[in-house]
């Protein structure tokens, strides 16, 4: 499966089979620099990339949020989406994971998204391994909880079953365009 993953603006079009050739799992992360769930989740997601870059994995950002059409976010927020904030977004929040756009939303659309923050694990041959919640203590990132992306990753890099396999999208609905 060939999936184009590319930037308005961007001179590089990611394609996910060149991530899979090089890495042995790529995590897609669907974010909106909007959602208030993202907010509470990017310090967690850059600690999951270092602990486990070192093994063949990176987070894949991949901004939902479509800038042209975007107008209910843009009233509700203040802001809308461009490729200039979504620069500044990664800069601001040190983001140690590739961040991209996807301004048609077709990508998100193909992998079944439907709210921010979602996690898609694949595996080098293309597997989707796992689906769904970060972890669940979305408010409180000290206390213990069950974090399923981090435990689901060490398990596929310790060759174990994944489990489980999906966990409930929660979070902020997608904006779908128009």
């Amino acid at each position: 499966m060939l999936l184009i993953l590319s930037c308005q603006e961007l001179i590089h079009v990611h394609h996910m089979s060149r991530y899979r050739e090089n890495l042995r799992t790529v995590c897609v992360i669907y974010m909106c620099k909007l959602c208030p769930y993202m907010q509470l989740y990017l310090d967690r997601l850059k600690r999951i990339q270092t602990e486990f870059s070192a093994d063949a994995f990176t987070l894949l950002g991949l901004n939902t949020a479509n800038g042209n059409n975007d107008v209910s976010a843009e009233s509700e927020f203040g802001a809308v989406s461009t490729f200039e904030n979504m620069k500044a977004f990664a800069q601001q929040h040190e983001l140690n994971f590739p961040y991209i756009w996807d301004s048609n939303q077709d990508v998100t659309c193909s992998f079944g998204a439907i709210s921010t923050p979602t996690g898609d694990l694949i595996d080098n041959e293309g597997i989707l391994g796992y689906k769904g919640q970060i972890d669940n203590h979305p408010r409180h990132p000290l206390i213990e909880g069950v974090d399923f992306l981090k435990n689901v990753s060490a398990a596929l890099f310790q060759g174990q079953e994944i489990h489980p396999a999906q966990t409930e999208q929660i979070g902020t609905p997608l904006i779908w365009r128009k």
